[in-house]
């Protein structure tokens, strides 16, 4: 009986340190695979060649300043709190305001009109699922600003929605961003394609993102 006992001791003193080991493994598998770091650093722009250049950079972003200074992007980047409307930029004459949010105030909200999708029909309202203004609390300006202003506060997470290098890019083809291409019928679209601007958006960051100088 005493080398029975003796037997299954030594027999199971292995599998309960297996056991262990294998108990331990698991919990350090999923310390190290399930979590996230949070030190771990925001992903850098990828898939792209950086190379300061400032001739090139700042030359990008006069085309770039050109599309976003053309009524399609400033429409809805105003100085004040009532969006602009038309190839003129005057103020929107139901002057809704932005709001918290960005997207109105009271009962009178942006998407009331603005629905999904163009409304067909001539200077009829434009459309878009996520139709609204930047949000009180960070207004990226447009309207009014030199060439020089405006590239300074696109760089700026403070002034640019939080955004870094690699966001900056991907903003390219943001779902509003590409609306200014499809405003509806009756209305000037900006003075490049997206495809030229999206490349002269990218050269101006990849380039070293240079302010031009002075007021041009």
């Amino acid at each position: 009986m005493k080398s029975m006992l003796t037997t299954n001791k030594r027999f199971w003193l292995p599998v309960k340190t297996f056991a262990v080991i294998g108990i331990i493994g698991t919990i350090v598998g999923i310390s190290a695979f399930g979590f996230d770091d949070p030190r771990e650093a925001a992903p850098v722009a990828r898939n792209f060649v950086f190379k300061k250049d400032s001739v090139a950079s700042v030359k990008a972003f006069k085309q770039v300043y050109a599309v976003l200074m053309s009524a399609r992007c400033m429409n809805c980047h105003p100085a004040g709190n009532i969006p602009l409307q038309g190839d003129d930029s005057h103020l929107h004459t139901m002057s809704p305001q932005r709001g918290k949010d960005g997207k109105g105030i009271y009962a009178m909200k942006c998407a009331n009109c603005h629905q999904p999708t163009n409304t067909p029909g001539l200077h009829t309202p434009p459309g878009n699922p996520n139709w609204h203004l930047p949000p009180a609390d960070m207004k990226m300006v447009f309207q009014g600003r030199s060439a020089s202003q405006l590239a300074k506060q696109l760089l700026d997470p403070m002034q640019n929605g939080n955004k870094n290098m690699q966001k900056l890019i991907e903003h390219a083809d943001d779902g509003l961003v590409l609306a200014g291409w499809n405003p509806g019928e009756g209305r000037t679209l900006p003075p490049m394609s997206h495809a030229a601007f999206k490349k002269a958006w990218i050269t101006w960051l990849t380039t070293g993102a240079y302010a031009p100088k002075g007021k041009l």
